[in-house]
């Protein structure tokens, strides 16, 4: 992950202080079975990782993805990886009772330390890449890993065939109204995922973790317009 044009219009929005602000209420209300994703995070990770296992997360900020796994698995350590200074704030703040295990740092992956680490995570972020810089981030988060560690990936993935995209993104924006969003903002959000030109179907998605080295790439996760695999380097 680079800071090209789209990246860079995705890092404006999630630097603006009052997105920042209200950014905890948002993943429950779009993504179903938000909280229940970061547990099956944890149990993927741990049945490779050890109890005292190095983790990269990448687009860590907000925190919340760490602090379920933190929480879950006191012997990590995680090394959290966000473009977003003000998402870093709002991290340290959600992560202060775990700080002592965690290392934050604003880059993309070519920021990130080489490690080897034993896990790896990115939720909620790749699609806001095209498919060579997706690729390319997801390769050298492979590089990153100790050989056969686990690398959990979730992200909006549904099918994009004639009258598929719309059809999904109406029932992505049903659920988020069905949960309390507000419908106006709905809306916006969902005219912004249909102009995307980085969202694939999740045979496509998967095609990009095997190019990009990682092998048994599972899907273990759908929910509506996301899914969510783990694949080991």
């Amino acid at each position: 992950m680079r800071a090209d044009d789209s990246v860079k219009a995705i890092l404006e929005t999630f630097s603006d202080p009052e997105h920042v602000a209200t950014y905890a209420e948002g993943p429950p209300r779009f993504v179903p079975g938000y909280s229940s994703l970061h547990r099956m995070t944890g149990i993927m990770l741990a049945e490779k990782a050890p109890a005292d296992a190095r983790v990269l997360v990448l687009g860590a900020g907000g925190g919340l993805e760490i602090k379920a796994l933190a929480e879950e698995q006191p012997g990590w350590s995680f090394v959290g990886v966000d473009p977003s200074a003000e998402m870093l704030k709002l991290a340290e703040h959600m992560l202060k009772d775990h700080s002592p295990r965690v290392h934050l740092i604003q880059g993309y992956i070519d920021d990130a330390p080489d490690g080897p680490f034993d896990a790896a995570t990115c939720l909620l972020t790749l699609h806001f890449l095209d498919a060579d810089e997706r690729r390319r981030t997801e390769a050298e988060i492979q590089r990153r890993l100790k050989p056969g560690a686990p690398f959990v990936a979730a992200h909006s993935s549904f099918p994009q065939g004639d009258g598929e995209r719309g059809r999904w993104l109406s029932r992505y924006a049903a659920y988020a109204v069905a949960s309390g969003a507000d419908p106006e903002k709905v809306e916006q959000g969902r005219s912004k995922v249909e102009a995307s030109l980085s969202l694939f179907s999740p045979e496509q998605d998967e095609a990009l973790l095997r190019e990009a080295g990682f092998s048994n790439v599972t899907l273990f996760y759908a929910a509506f317009t996301w899914r969510g695999w783990v694949a080991y380097a």
